[in-house]
């Protein structure tokens, strides 16, 4: 989408860069230019991820263990990035964990899981990059990745409802506060995007082809991740440089027809609810 080399000399974090929806637009930010920082828990699965991704776009990756609901490590997270890169540009919060259940079969240790990894991580990564940056005196992007169900609601998905839509208002806060700083601050907020093995976790067995994403879509089609790293670009890039407190939401129209995007979930009988409670293990 953008012309070649428009995030070259930047440094760009992406939470959760390791798999899934982080790894294809990190893969992009790589393709235009950009250094890559890859975070997440698991050092193993980060390295192996940097080694595909340098070899197959030549660009320069840092995996760095980090667990985003531990401050310190964030702020251990950013030191050894400036070691390696020098100035950071950009932080992509993207790290997320989410169940599908009904509220009541939830434990308290299950909602804050959700909460602390999507809410929790995303605030303590931007008030850490925040403060740097203030203290430098350098401009930066925050680009946090919700969802439609931030502003709706929705049932079957509290947790990561309150979550997300906890990061929307920082999303739009900070947009206001930080802005003399010249620290910008937007959000996406994909449809479905399905990543390898993520819909069968969620909803295991024929139950995905039972709910089938596509079918509540207009564009009768899932997301391609092209098409998300197309937006995370862009709104990374000096390109949308006056945009700021905005969120995009990039899902086919789904929202729009569906409102709450699991409250069909309602259709789903207890037994089969025994059933995905025992398939996720305690």
């Amino acid at each position: 989408m953008l012309k070649p080399d428009s995030l070259k000399g930047k440094t760009i974090i992406v939470t959760g860069g390791g798999t899934g929806l982080g790894k294809s637009m990190g893969k992009y930010f790589l393709e235009l230019g950009a250094n890559l920082v890859i975070t997440s828990r698991k050092l193993e699965v980060l390295q192996k991820t940097a080694d595909e991704l340098m070899k197959q776009t030549g660009g320069k990756v840092l995996a760095v263990s980090c667990d985003v609901r531990k401050y310190e490590e964030i702020e251990n997270m950013i030191q050894q990035t400036e070691t390696t890169f020098g100035q950071i540009h950009g932080i992509l919060n993207n790290a997320a964990g989410n169940f599908i259940s009904p509220t009541e079969r939830l434990s308290h240790r299950a909602f804050d899981i959700v909460v602390d990894i999507v809410l929790k991580g995303t605030y303590y990564t931007t008030l850490a990059a925040g403060k740097h940056w203030i203290a430098k005196k350098q401009p930066g992007t925050f680009l946090n990745i919700v969802t439609t169900y931030a502003w709706t609601g929705s049932g079957y998905v509290v947790p990561s409802a309150c979550s997300k839509a906890g990061v929307l208002a920082l999303t739009r806060s900070l947009a206001v506060e930080w802005a003399k700083y010249k620290i910008r601050s937007n959000a996406i907020a994909p449809g479905p995007f399905p990543t390898e093995g993520a819909w069968s976790r969620l909803l295991p067995g024929d139950l995905v082809k039972k709910f089938d994403p596509a079918d509540r879509i207009p564009l009768k089609r899932v997301g391609e991740h092209q098409e998300l790293a197309n937006l995370a670009a862009y709104l990374m890039s000096d390109y949308s440089a006056y945009i700021n407190g905005e969120v995009i939401t990039i899902d086919g129209g789904e929202w729009l027809r569906n409102g709450g995007e699991f409250s069909h979930l309602e259709l789903i009988p207890d037994a089969l609810w025994d059933m995905l409670e025992k398939s996720r293990g305690k």
